[in-house]
C-alpha cells in the first residue's frame, strides 16, 4: 500500500511535520494488517500471535521514530576499570562452603533458536555431533547434570527455541528423560518480516508452511526478556527461588557454568547487588567486528558495529582503543527482568536486517541483543574472562578445532590439552569443499594431530588419510581439476602443498 500525501500541504508544513504525519499512517497501516493476519487464526495460535503482535508493534512504532545513529561519538568513553572485574582476581577468591546453595538459585539458559543451515544440516544447530558423537545439546545436558550430581543440587536447563526448532528439539529431549537435569523450553516471538518497500507484512496469514514458510522470523536474542515473561517460566523459576540465569549461545563450548563467576555475582553488597554481568575477552585481529562494553551516560553499555558512524567503523575495529569484546555469556537476575520488562524500560537498540527472499522480494527484519539491555540494570559489570570461555563453532574450520586433540572432554566440557604448549588456538580455514559438515566428514579418514599447529589453509579438492600430523604453518591448495590426497602418517610441518603435489618448505 502506498501512502499518498497532497504535495501542496508538504510545502506548507514543516519537513518534521511531514515526517511525522508519514510514520502515523505507517504504524496505522501496519496495525490494521496485523489484525487482519489475526482474524487467520483461532484458540491458542491466536492468543499467543496477539503477544507476539504486541511486541512486535512496540519494536516498529520504535523503528518508525529512529534518526540517525543511536550513539553520539564524542560521548562514548572507556569503561572505568572497577566496572571490568579481571577473572584472575575473582579466580583468587577461595570458594565458600555455601556454593550449592548459591546453584540451587542459578538457571542456565541456551539460545537454542538456530538451525544448522549454515553448516549443511538440517534441524536446529544443536543437534550437530561435535565431539565424541555428542551434539551441543548433549555435552550441556552432560555439563550440568555433572554439577547436580557433584554438588547434591537442581540447576535446570532452560532452552529458549524458536518456530524453527522448537518441534525437533522436544521430540529429542525425550532421551534426557533419566538425566538428573530438569529441562524446561520456551519460544521466541515469531515476527512478520517487513516488505522494504511498502513497510507492511509480507504475511497473508498466519501459516507457516510452503510460500508461507518465508514470511516469518525470529526477532534476534534480545526477544529472551519478553517471550521468557510471556511464557509464564520467569514467575514459575522465582517462585521455585531461582534468581539468576546464565544465558549463553548453545553452539558456544566455552559457555559453561562457572563457580568462581557465580559466587562474585552472589557475593557483591547488598546495597550494590548486582544484576548484570557480561563476560568480555581480549579483542585479537579476528574478533574486530564484535560488539564492545563502553560507558555512555554513566552507565556501561553495548556497543555493536552496526551503531557505529561510517567514520568511525576504523576506529571501533581498532584493537588498541577497544581492547575487549562481548563473548554473549551474561548472568543476569531473574527480579530485575521481571521488573524492567513489566515497566517497559529495557530499551535496546534496533538492529535492522535486510534480507533478500527466494523470489527476490528486499524485506527487512527488526532484532535486538540481549546484550544491549545492559544499561537497564542496576550495577551492571563486565568481567574480562580467558578466551577458552569463548569456543563458538560457527563453521567447519571451528569444528575441525574441537573435534581435534587440541581439546581434552571431561563431564561435557572441552578445555586446552596440557599437551598445548601455547594457550592460543590455531587460526584455521576450510575452504568451500568443506563447508558441509556431511562433505568435511568425508574428507578426514582421522582429524589430524595439531597440538603444535599455528595456522592452516585449505583450498580446493583436499583429503587426509590416517594419523596426519600438521605443525607450524601449513598451507594446502588444490587448483581447480586437481586433487590433493595426504597420505596416511605424513607430517607437514611449516609446508606448503601445491596443486602438483609439490612439498615446499614454508
Amino acid at each position: 500500500m502506498s501512502i499518498k500525501i497532497d504535495p501542496i500541504n508538504i510545502s506548507k508544513a514543516g519537513m518534521a511535520e511531514f515526517q511525522e504525519k508519514l510514520r502515523l499512517q505507517h504504524e496505522a497501516s501496519m496495525h490494521k494488517e496485523l489484525e487482519k493476519l489475526l482474524t487467520t487464526a483461532k484458540g491458542a495460535e491466536q492468543e499467543i500471535s496477539k503477544k507476539d503482535f504486541e511486541g512486535f508493534k512496540n519494536l516498529f512504532h520504535r523503528f518508525l521514530q529512529v534518526k540517525g545513529p543511536s550513539v553520539k561519538w564524542d560521548k562514548i568513553h572507556k569503561p572505568p576499570e572497577d566496572l571490568i572485574h579481571p577473572y584472575d582476581k575473582i579466580k583468587a577468591q577461595a570458594l565458600p562452603d555455601s556454593v550449592a546453595a548459591s546453584l540451587n538459585k542459578l538457571v542456565v539458559v541456551k539460545l537454542n533458536g538456530g538451525l544448522g543451515t549454515s553448516m549443511g544440516c538440517k534441524g536446529p544447530k544443536s543437534v550437530i555431533s561435535v565431539r565424541n558423537e555428542n551434539t551441543f545439546l548433549d555435552l550441556t545436558v552432560h555439563q550440568i547434570e555433572h554439577l547436580n550430581k557433584t554438588f547434591n543440587v537442581d540447576v535446570p536447563l532452560v532452552l529458549m527455541n524458536s518456530f524453527n526448532t522448537d518441534e525437533d528439539t522436544k521430540k529429542i529431549l525425550q532421551k534426557y528423560t533419566h538425566h538428573r537435569v530438569h529441562i524446561h523450553t520456551f519460544n521466541q516471538s515469531r515476527y512478520p518480516r517487513i516488505n522494504k518497500e511498502s513497510l507492511l507484512p509480507v504475511a497473508k496469514d498466519l501459516g507457516m508452511h510452503g510460500d508461507h514458510a518465508d514470511a516469518w522470523y525470529p526477532p534476534g536474542h534480545g526477544d529472551i526478556y519478553a517471550s521468557f515473561y510471556n511464557s509464564g517460566l520467569l514467575d514459575q523459576l522465582i517462585a521455585a527461588g531461582k534468581e539468576y540465569i546464565f544465558v549463553s549461545n548453545i553452539d558456544n563450548l566455552g559457555a559453561t557454568v562457572d563457580l568462581f563467576i557465580l559466587n562474585h555475582l552472589m557475593t557483591q553488597p547488598k546495597d550494590k547487588r548486582c544484576e548484570f554481568i557480561m563476560e568480555v575477552t581480549d579483542k585479537t585481529r579476528a574478533d574486530v567486528k564484535g560488539g564492545t562494553l563502553i560507558q555512555y551516560d554513566d552507565k556501561l553499555r553495548l556497543l555493536e558495529i552496526a551503531q557505529v558512524p561510517k567514520a568511525h567503523v576504523d576506529e571501533f575495529k581498532s584493537v588498541t582503543k577497544f581492547k575487549i569484546f562481548n563473548t554473549n555469556n551474561l548472568w543476569i537476575s531473574l527480579a530485575a527482568i521481571k521488573r524492567l520488562h513489566e515497566q517497559n524500560t529495557m530499551d535496546m537498540e534496533i538492529i535492522v536486517n535486510p534480507k533478500t527472499l527466494d523470489g527476490g522480494l528486499n524485506v527487512i527484519q527488526l532484532e535486538t541483543a540481549v546484550g544491549a539491555a545492559i544499561k537497564a540494570f542496576d550495577n551492571a559489570l563486565g568481567v574480562n574472562v580467558p578466551r577458552s570461555r569463548f569456543l563458538p563453532v560457527k563453521t567447519s574450520s571451528d569444528l575441525l578445532l574441537v573435534m581435534s586433540n587440541l581439546y581434552s572432554l571431561d563431564a561435557g566440557s572441552l578445555t586446552m590439552s596440557k599437551k598445548r604448549e601455547f594457550p592460543s588456538t590455531p587460526h584455521v580455514k576450510l575452504g568451500s569443499s568443506f563447508t558441509k559438515v556431511h562433505d568435511f566428514l568425508m574428507r578426514f579418514e582421522s582429524i589430524p594431530d595439531m597440538l603444535e599447529l599455528d595456522h592452516l589453509t585449505v583450498s580446493g579438492d583436499v583429503t587426509f588419510g590416517k594419523n596426519v600430523s600438521l605443525k607450524g604453518t601449513v598451507i594446502i591448495i588444490a587448483n581447480h581439476g586437481d586433487r590433493i590426497d595426504i597420505p596416511a602418517g605424513a607430517v607437514l610441518e611449516n609446508k606448503i602443498v601445491s596443486g602438483n603435489l609439490r612439498i615446499l618448505d614454508h
